[in-house]
């Protein structure tokens, strides 16, 4: 049997959990060729808050924290996870797979500013440049002012918005506080906000087939969500990040093999340029974090 390092197991598990959410995507661009948004979203909702809810009370993490403060960040993320849900799912119902996928892909570069800006983290020229270049990527593969630009495009630059908010959250959050419990609250919120859009759409009865589906793409969400803390916890964060751009070869292999999609080259180009860009930003930051880290040795 192989022995992995702690950085290889790390990287292996963000792999398996970025591909694990992209499958996810699959599953539910699939579904909603059937069902409507919002009927989809209360009955991923049910069987993923479900299926975490078993989970949270075996591992002994169903509990709130005791401050307020890390509860507010809770609620916070929660709207952020659910607009960014919703706007997500309408885009991914009318785009091409892996053009919005790769649109995604600009999430740590966003993550990185918004940062800069909300916590006034330290953001060097360098990575400046980088988020500069990576926009222009993003910019590329939506292409304004031409046919292929619509709505929906502006749904998934939103998402990524609503996401930021998700992520910016969860950074503040106290470290006691139990991923599981927090994962739980976010998917029931989304549930519940699948279920109050319910009575504005028609309800459509559900095929065994679509509620396989559906069943899988929530073990698939649950599934991304535990690999991902799991390579979060071990190896260093600087060489296991940049795994996560693995989603984007997934949506191309899984877009080309399900959907028969394939970007054109200028899509292929700004992808490019965006996953370069976020690792070459992901790499200034643990620089600059090991450069704290020796000044406050010294």
């Amino acid at each position: 049997m192989i022995e992995l390092s702690d950085n290889m197991r790390g990287a292996l598990y963000m792999t398996i959990s970025m591909v694990a959410f992209t499958v996810n995507d699959v599953f539910m661009k699939i579904v909603l060729a059937d069902l409507p948004l919002f009927q989809a979203l209360f009955l991923r909702g049910l069987l993923t808050s479900a299926m975490l809810l078993a989970l949270t009370i075996h591992m002994g993490a169903l509990r709130l924290p005791p401050l307020a403060r890390d509860r507010w960040l809770i609620a916070l993320r929660t709207l952020g996870e659910v607009a960014g849900a919703l706007l997500f799912m309408t885009a991914l119902q009318q785009m091409p797979f892996a053009n919005l996928s790769a649109i995604m892909q600009v999430m740590p570069l966003v993550v990185t500013l918004a940062s800069a800006v909300v916590f006034k983290e330290p953001l060097g020229w360098r990575r400046l440049t980088a988020i500069g270049i990576g926009f222009f990527g993003v910019m590329l593969i939506v292409r304004p002012g031409t046919e292929g630009f619509n709505i929906y495009s502006v749904y998934a630059l939103a998402s990524v918005a609503a996401v930021t908010v998700r992520d910016l959250a969860s950074r503040r959050l106290s470290r006691d506080v139990p991923s599981l419990a927090v994962a739980w609250i976010t998917a029931t919120g989304v549930g519940v906000m699948g279920l109050l859009g319910v009575p504005f759409t028609d309800w459509v009865a559900v095929e065994m087939r679509v509620l396989g589906w559906l069943a899988g793409a929530s073990v698939f969400v649950i599934a991304g969500y535990l690999c991902s803390v799991m390579a979060m916890r071990v190896g260093e964060i600087g060489f296991i990040a940049p795994f996560r751009y693995s989603s984007l070869i997934a949506a191309l292999i899984l877009g080309f093999l399900v959907f028969d999609e394939w970007p054109r080259i200028v899509t292929l180009v700004g992808a490019f340029i965006v996953v370069a860009t976020g690792v070459f930003t992901l790499y200034r930051e643990q620089r600059v974090l090991r450069a704290r880290r020796r000044m406050s040795v010294l």
